[in-house]
């Protein structure tokens, strides 16, 4: 099975990627087009700011490449926020493949932002990739946050409920990081390899 990582100017490849080959898969981390487009599976990575991730994507001409994907594509972190349509991280405009906006956590006493640490998801819908995930504590870093709603496989709190997994049709996304994840991560990227294509 073929894996491509997109190049979306991120950190932390070299964790998904590592992640990726404990599973017996061989990734490739690019920015090419045609590999993207050929691949069994398409994994978005990203961590740090939605705008800068966003011009990197249009630099390597992939935002259109991106959204025409028609085989299962995982976004993990800000590569699951870039799915939507906007982020109030000064109010990018995202993707467009999920319609809602990403909005900071709430400043609250007591409540760190960046929110980082270990969180419970549960399960809100049925799907192939959070099967045998409900309860499961998983790796949580960001500052802004997706809305439930009818995309939301599974949801998280920290401050407020927010999707913690999401798909709409053949685009899947992680809030948190699977690579750092530990058995839960494995099981989730376990869960996304088997998923078939549509």
């Amino acid at each position: 099975m073929s894996v491509a990582v997109v190049n979306s100017g991120g950190a932390n490849i070299s964790s998904v990627l590592h992640a990726l080959k404990r599973l017996g898969t061989e990734p490739e981390f690019t920015a090419d087009a045609n590999v993207i487009r050929a691949a069994d599976r398409v994994i978005l990575p990203g961590v740090g700011a939605a705008g800068s991730a966003m011009e990197t994507l249009r630099a390597h001409g992939l935002t259109e490449v991106i959204r025409s994907l028609t085989q299962p594509v995982l976004g993990i972190c800000l590569g699951m926020q870039l799915l939507f349509d906007s982020s109030a991280e000064d109010d990018t405009r995202l993707l467009g493949l999920i319609p809602a906006r990403l909005e900071r956590l709430p400043d609250k006493a007591g409540l760190r932002i960046p929110h980082m640490g270990w969180n419970a998801i549960r399960n809100t819908a049925s799907d192939p990739l959070t099967s045998g995930l409900a309860g499961k504590w998983f790796y949580f870093v960001h500052s802004y946050a997706a809305p439930v709603g009818d995309w939301t496989l599974s949801s998280s709190t920290h401050g407020q409920t927010f999707s913690a997994i999401v798909r709409k049709d053949n685009f899947f996304g992680s809030q948190f990081h699977p690579e750092r994840s530990a058995k839960g991560g494995a099981e989730l990227l376990r869960n996304f390899m088997g998923i078939p294509s549509l």
